[in-house]
């Protein structure tokens, strides 16, 4: 039987998973932190990291706010960046994006729903 409270630390849980550590990914399936529902990243980035490479959810939303550093989202109109705590980007399925991080940066997200293979990098 699974348990009902589960207690860790997101950065350790999501170190093998680029900071996922709550999703459809989780194994076994009737561990909590497994669902279909959502995932949550703890993003911990170095200044100078990020994704220079545009990507897509085909289905997921996405929420992205800063704990703390300086960190930068570029849509295909419009960029945001990132610099007090708690100042956070909710976008659609289907919008394209990459970041950067300024400072070294901490960044928690949240898609919904959690589904395989949802993200997906374009080529340029």
């Amino acid at each position: 039987m699974p348990p009902n409270v589960v207690f860790g630390n997101a950065s350790v849980e999501g170190a093998n998973r680029w900071g996922w550590f709550l999703g459809h990914f989780i194994t076994p399936t009737d561990d909590p932190r497994s669902t279909p529902l959502l995932e949550v990243k703890w993003g911990v980035h170095k200044a100078g990291d990020g994704r220079n490479q545009w990507a897509t959810n085909v289905e997921a939303a996405t929420l992205s706010i800063l704990i703390n550093g300086r960190f930068r989202l570029q849509f295909p109109d419009q960029e945001f960046l990132l610099s007090r705590e708690g100042d956070y980007v909710l976008w659609s399925a289907g919008v394209s994006h990459y970041w950067s991080a300024e400072e070294d940066s901490t960044v928690l997200t949240v898609r919904w729903p959690s589904k395989p293979e949802d993200s997906k990098g374009i080529p340029t």
